[in-house]
């Protein structure tokens, strides 16, 4: 099965001449559908910046990024928006609801901008709602919400338009064990039931049993991949 995304030879530099800061260096990975893969590393590592290269956040500064066989390098500017709205959803360490905004209307933007009506869009939220178990918390606003509930509204605006992949930026470290643990429960039938693809930048320890691979980067390069990252990760956490 071919990968849902695929990078070869991808390279991130930050500035030009003397300031130049390389993030990643010829990093290589695939991502496929129905896993949850972990980049792991500590801070600075290049992590976040290879997860907003996968999203076409960022470009490259050298080398492919594949999206379901589509190259990323060869798009203009102006073409991203579609690449990002139709194959991902994300997932933030600090939520980013709008404040102003129920946990209803904040799914249902998301579902505007794909292209729904809003009758439409009224009723696709309060399904995606209730996959995550906020039913009813719909009408609530982030502030009246916990850190887990605020997550899982996410988690349903992340899936707004049914994304083949998630690329989620530490959503667990906010919060406390249980939440965190509620979070991932979702974040897994994504994977093994839906069939969608999950990508997790993590520092929580707490959380690595989830992954169904661990990649590790170390100073923008791949140190480690599959079950070797994952048995020195967990006896560096134990």
């Amino acid at each position: 099965m071919k990968p849902v995304i695929r990078l070869r030879g991808v390279s991130k530099i930050y500035g030009e001449g003397a300031a130049a800061v390389r993030a990643l260096a010829n990093v290589d990975l695939d991502v496929h559908a129905g896993e949850i893969l972990m980049l792991c590393g500590p801070s600075g590592s290049g992590k976040t910046t290879l997860l907003s290269i996968m999203g076409c956040i960022l470009r490259a500064s050298r080398g492919s990024v594949l999206v379901r066989g589509e190259d990323i390098a060869k798009l203009r500017e102006a073409e991203l928006p579609r690449v990002r709205l139709g194959n991902f959803g994300f997932l933030f360490q600090g939520f980013n609801l709008f404040p102003a905004l129920t946990a209803q209307e904040n799914v249902e933007v998301a579902l505007t901008l794909r292209g729904r009506s809003k009758r439409k869009a009224r009723a696709e939220a309060a399904e995606l709602l209730g996959q995550v178990g906020l039913a009813h918390k719909a009408a609530a606003y982030p502030a009246d919400l916990s850190g887990g509930e605020k997550q899982r509204v996410a988690i349903a605006r992340a899936l707004a338009g049914d994304p083949p992949v998630l690329l989620a930026d530490e959503p667990t470290a906010a919060l406390d064990a249980v939440s965190g643990q509620n979070v991932m429960d979702i974040l897994r039938r994504l994977a093994e039931e839906r069939g969608r693809a999950v990508v997790i930048v993590t520092h929580d320890s707490r959380v690595l049993h989830y992954a169904t691979r661990m990649v590790e980067i170390a100073d923008g390069r791949i140190r480690r991949k599959g079950a070797e990252a994952e048995e020195e990760l967990l006896e560096e956490v134990a």
